[in-house]
């Protein structure tokens, strides 16, 4: 099957600014996906998705292609995954005569990934054949134990079957949830032609030791105490 990997590097991040290029202990939250994809084994072609000449500079010293520049219109605060896929897919087909098959979606906010565990996902892709894989660590504290007010501050559970007794049983009672953490997204290309989403109808959900995401100046803060802490491999 015909593989790419795809890191997508939008500039124009509202709560931290260049939140894809900013330094993470010394280096660019990008560099850290391009990294591990040039680790993954057998080799596979590593395109960065950016809208930004600045970022593509960064990407190609890294050891990743940017074959273009991502256009404005879906490159915006509400702008989709489906729409920056579906450009790159009908991209290549124009310009290079090329049908990818399956996409490996590695996202910049997550920076700190185990290679180990990136070429079992996509081993297990390989061999389980879904319409797509997503990845994602157990929650700590089941969000069926959480709950909301109805209008006149009475309260509501998440499920209506819920009681307020029933949410103080133990966690372990629950069903376990998964916290989508963008460790590894797969899928195929087909989704985008048969069903019009990324994921089609059987995605299937590998589950990863516990990883954090970088949305914001704090989750920065933090990620670079425990790195230099050595409490993440």
């Amino acid at each position: 099957m015909n593989k790419i990997i795809v890191i997508p590097a939008r500039s124009g991040s509202k709560g931290v600014i260049n939140k894809n290029i900013k330094k993470l202990n010394g280096k660019e939250l990008l560099a850290y996906s391009i990294e591990t994809a040039k680790k993954i084994v057998p080799p596979i072609r590593i395109v960065v998705s950016t809208d930004s000449e600045e970022y593509a500079i960064i990407a190609r010293k890294y050891g990743a292609e940017v074959p273009f520049i991502r256009p404005a219109s879906i490159a915006l605060d509400n702008s989709t995954d489906f729409e920056l896929f579906e450009h790159l897919y009908n991209w290549f087909i124009k310009n290079e005569n090329i049908n990818y098959d399956i996409a490996i979606h590695l996202r910049p906010t997550t920076p700190l990934r185990d290679i180990n565990i990136i070429n079992e996902a996509i081993k297990v892709f390989e061999v389980k054949k879904p319409d797509s894989l997503r990845s994602g660590h157990k929650a700590t504290e089941s969000p069926f134990k959480w709950f909301m007010k109805d209008d006149e501050g009475y309260f509501k559970g998440l499920d209506p079957k819920l009681t307020p007794e029933d949410i103080n049983i133990a966690r372990q009672s629950f069903e376990p949830v998964y916290i989508s953490n963008g460790y590894i997204d797969i899928f195929n290309f087909d989704n985008i032609i048969k069903y019009k989403s990324l994921h089609g109808k059987k995605m299937y959900i590998y589950e990863t030791p516990l990883n954090y995401q970088v949305d914001s100046i704090e989750d920065f803060e933090f990620l670079e105490f425990k790195t230099n802490k050595k409490w993440i491999a």
